[in-house]
């Protein structure tokens, strides 16, 4: 593998991917509790939604909750997978019934780090992953396809069971993230 990647790029590739895992934390608040944004644009944990973390699409799907958390699970396995030096233990379910949002906010950061540090190291090490992909890059740029293909599913799910959250209430806190220059 060539390790002609600059570091400006490496970094604008690691923070596409913090803002990625920003968003899915901040839609995960904003699903679990009353919209609160504070000045820097993040939710606060607020007055529960009273069953939109157990909202499915429909019956035999997963819940708003397992899907949250099979996330968490799909990062740990590639990174297991791809890049054991810095793998953390893999779950045993992959989707967990974890209700406390911020438990499975706590998951996800500590995935992301996961990732983050596997593709970092690999990058700087100028090493192929050991499974997977042609570049560790393809490990963000999977995830992130995968995240905001389930991003779409709690949305819709919710949207379906009457408990939609508006475009005025999650962009700011997701799209917003994206196109934020620091």
């Amino acid at each position: 593998m060539s390790d002609g990647l600059d570091a400006g790029l490496l970094e604008a590739l690691l923070d596409s991917w913090d803002r990625n895992n920003a968003i899915l934390v901040n839609l995960l608040r904003a699903v679990a509790a009353a919209e609160r944004p504070t000045e820097a644009g993040r939710l606060e944990v607020g007055l529960p939604q009273a069953g939109r973390l157990a909202v499915r699409a429909m019956e035999g799907s997963p819940s708003v909750a397992e899907l949250f958390t099979h996330i968490h699970y799909v990062r740990l396995v590639f990174v297991w997978e791809d890049a054991q030096e810095v793998a953390r233990k893999v779950p045993e379910e992959e989707w967990a019934g974890e209700r406390d949002p911020e438990r499975i906010a706590q998951m996800l950061n500590e995935s992301a780090k996961a990732v983050r540090d596997a593709v970092e190291s690999r990058v700087q090490a100028g090493r192929d992953m050991d499974l997977h992909y042609d570049h560790p890059i393809l490990l963000l740029q999977h995830m992130i396809w995968h995240e905001g293909y389930h991003h779409g599913q709690i949305k819709l799910a919710l949207k379906m069971a009457g408990r939609a959250i508006s475009d005025e209430e999650a962009g700011p806190v997701t799209w917003g993230v994206w196109m934020r220059k620091k």
